[in-house]
């Protein structure tokens, strides 16, 4: 074999290397053509700008230049090395691939075991139980086991107040079934400030946290394959917390149970064995990946200053997809969304992935949800080979630069929790729950606004689709952070709908008043199907165009109480105003104008035009406004 030698290999060598300064020249024509002509240089590539939470914003280009920390502090190091950006192990997934995790929470244990044993049988490689007041009762334990090799699928247990005596359940289960010591896996679930997040109550925590260092002792003495307690970030992020407000309070929490641990006797690095961390997966890929690298680089710098250097200092995570993102309407593209949480979540080096079924919103899952959540997992592993490359984000300009600032911006969330006096103290004084709904309620605007849609709820409802119906859930904790999802503002305008369904055999309904050829129309007519569509009112585009002599008369056969004009501009000028105002007077309620009025408002208003629908309004107001106008309770 011949061997070349190494001069060096560009694939676009012939080419003049650019510079940023051309590409931004270049955006700023880009700008102008669109009508901003005040913008130039990085004010360009502003403008391209997407802003995220926590003031972070994703840029339009990245370079080498940005894959470099901002506070010039080493890279991401190495896989299994600190600062374990790159994964807290040096194979990765590589090897088994992530663990594939199944949550089960229905309180019969005969079904619990049914499911169990069939997720086990095809694919799933450990179980998370909600055991007592909110799942399986504790004395179903062992039955909801049976059957369960214990020494081969782990078991992770969320108990909440109860944990102390779930936890003694299944040790004793273990010992009971002569589960060798050191094969036994899993986590105990102990997590007194989760529950003390969900439920708002610790009315001993001193107790509780006693409870728990007790607990990590006994694993430690008798069985060094689990971990007792479980820093679940989940309440943070179920209550409309950010990611870096998730990772800071899971920061916060990590550091109060090493502190209690340590306090009981056990080293820092045996504390920092005895945790696991949960957090929340989205359909936002990106996001997911940096918050778990930035999360693994959070947890070593805090173990880094416990005196903790070795493989203890690898935070042990486990990725659960996100509640809020699920929808109750059209809940088939949940689907979807799980899979970008949980291909985000491997990528991002999750140790344990929780696919929660497409149903979850909607109670109980049945075997076929079930079997989809877990062949999610199974897909990503074993057809898209996810799993076979170590780190696959690493090296990407783009995600190494959200680490980072993803990273500063959960650090200064945690010092200030830690100013306030620490997390316990930060709940209790209503500081936590005041920033997640400051957090919520800027993000509720964008969803209002549809700046971020929802697929199948804000945008391309299905108002025909059949009701999915599930089996009640057990009523989870409460009392503490609230419970929030991204569909309820239009969940509750789809409810309305739906009672005026029940009560009168129809829908609300709007007549779209499309003028002139469709070229014309149907840009604006789609917009206004799709705007009142999410609101559960259903659209009337019969007869394709009208005009000023036929509008009254379509309009009174659509059985219609309200209309909205849909055209372009050019033909608004010409007909919409007597349009208008034939519609008022066939009795139209409320008559809507898709697009923005421009100089031609007085006209339209005096015309008979009520209001004026566009992208970027209040979707939720409007919708709202229309159903009480209809009277639809």
């Amino acid at each position: 074999m011949t061997v070349l030698p190494d001069e060096g290999f560009s694939l676009a060598a012939e080419f003049p290397d650019p510079s940023r300064e051309q590409w931004q020249r270049l955006v700023e024509g880009v700008l102008r053509k669109a009508g901003t002509t005040d913008v130039s240089g990085a004010a360009a590539e502003g403008a391209l700008a997407t802003p995220l939470q926590d003031g972070l914003a994703t840029s339009p280009l990245y370079t080498a230049d940005d894959g470099t920390p901002g506070d010039g502090t080493a890279g991401p190091g190495f896989p299994g090395f600190p600062p374990f950006v790159r994964g807290g192990r040096a194979e990765g997934t590589a090897v088994a691939g992530w663990d594939v995790r199944q949550r089960h929470s229905h309180p019969d244990p005969a079904k619990t075991n049914e499911a169990v044993l069939a997720d086990l049988e095809n694919g799933v490689t450990s179980l998370w139980l909600t055991v007592g007041a909110g799942g399986l009762p504790v004395s179903g334990l062992a039955a909801a086991l049976d059957g369960v090799y214990l020494d081969l699928a782990p078991v992770v247990l969320d108990a909440g107040a109860g944990f102390e005596a779930a936890a003694h359940a299944l040790l004793d289960l273990h010992a009971e079934r002569g589960t060798p010591g050191g094969a036994a896996t899993g986590n105990l679930g102990a997590d007194p400030l989760g529950t003390l997040a969900r439920t708002g109550t610790d009315a001993d925590p001193a107790q509780a946290l006693t409870a728990a260092a007790a607990l990590a002792d006994r694993c430690l003495r008798d069985h060094p394959g689990i971990r007792a307690l479980t820093v679940d970030a989940l309440p943070y992020h179920d209550a409309g917390g950010s990611a870096a407000q998730e990772l800071g309070c899971s920061l916060a929490t990590g550091v109060a149970y090493l502190r209690a641990l340590t306090a009981a006797g056990l080293s820092a690095e045996q504390a920092c064995a005895q945790l696991e961390f949960r957090y929340a997966a989205t359909a936002d890929q990106f996001l997911t990946i940096a918050k778990f690298r930035a999360a693994r680089r959070l947890w070593a710098r805090v173990a880094e200053v416990s005196g903790v250097t070795t493989a203890a200092a690898a935070q042990r995570q486990h990725a659960v997809t996100s509640s809020v993102m699920m929808t109750r309407r059209d809940p088939w593209v949940n689907m979807l969304r799980t899979t970008l949480a949980a291909l985000g979540a491997g990528v991002g080096g999750a140790d344990a992935v929780t696919v929660l079924p497409f149903d979850d919103a909607l109670g109980l899952p049945d075997g076929f949800a079930r079997r989809v959540a877990r062949n999610t997992s199974s897909i990503l592993l074993e057809e898209s080979h996810l799993a076979r490359v170590i780190d696959p984000a690493g090296g990407s300009w783009y995600v190494e630069r959200l680490t980072d600032e993803l990273a500063h911006a959960a650090w200064a969330w945690f010092q200030e929790l830690e100013g306030a006096g620490g997390q316990a103290a930060a709940l209790r004084s209503g500081l936590v729950a005041r920033r997640l709904a400051d957090t919520w309620r800027e993000r509720s605007a964008d969803l209002a606004t549809r700046r971020e849609p929802i697929t199948g709820v804000s945008e391309f409802p299905h108002l025909g689709e059949p009701p999915v119906h599930r089996e009640a859930p057990p009523a989870p904790a409460s009392g503490g952070l609230p419970r929030v999802r991204r569909d309820e503002a239009y969940e509750a305008l789809r409810a309305r709908s739906d009672a005026h369904l029940a009560a009168t055999g129809a829908r609300p309904r709007v007549f779209l008043a499309a003028l002139g050829p469709a070229a014309a129309h149907t840009g604006r007519a789609a917009f206004a199907a799709n705007l009142f569509q999410a609101g559960g009112i259903e659209t009337v585009h019969d007869p394709v165009t009208v005009d000023a002599a036929s509008a009254a008369g379509a309009f009174t056969a659509s059985g219609a109480t309200v209309a909205c004009l849909c055209s372009s501009d050019k033909l608004y000028a010409e007909q919409a105003e007597p349009v208008a105002a034939a519609l008022k007077e066939a009795g139209a309620l409320r008559v809507f104008l898709a697009g923005r009025p421009g100089e031609r408002r007085e006209a339209y208003e005096r015309a008979g035009v009520d209001e004026f629908v566009f992208a970027g309004g209040d979707a939720v107001a409007v919708l709202s406004s229309v159903l009480d106008r209809m009277g639809v309770a």
